[in-house]
């Protein structure tokens, strides 16, 4: 049993429900004035969308399953995504 337990948790997948245009990201971050805001949405402009953001910031917050994923694990991620 723990070694399927194992199994199912490497092989998990994260996902986000809905979608989100570069446009609702702007709206999250109009009044946000920090360094880390404008690097990602200076990112994700030269990205030409979120697509990538979102399938990165899921595969990396996927490490964090086992110990739990807070809000400063994702607020990490998006940093990490900005300054790659």
């Amino acid at each position: 049993m723990r070694e399927l337990a194992r199994y199912l948790l490497s092989h998990a997948i994260l996902d986000f429900e809905g979608d989100i245009t570069i446009d609702q990201v702007r709206q999250f971050l109009r009044d946000d004035d920090t360094r880390a805001a404008r690097l990602l949405l200076s990112r994700l402009i030269e990205d030409k969308g979120v697509d990538d953001f979102l399938i990165v910031v899921a595969d990396c917050l996927k490490e964090h399953i086992k110990a739990g994923i807070t809000e400063d694990t994702i607020l990490d991620q998006l940093g990490s995504y900005s300054d790659s």
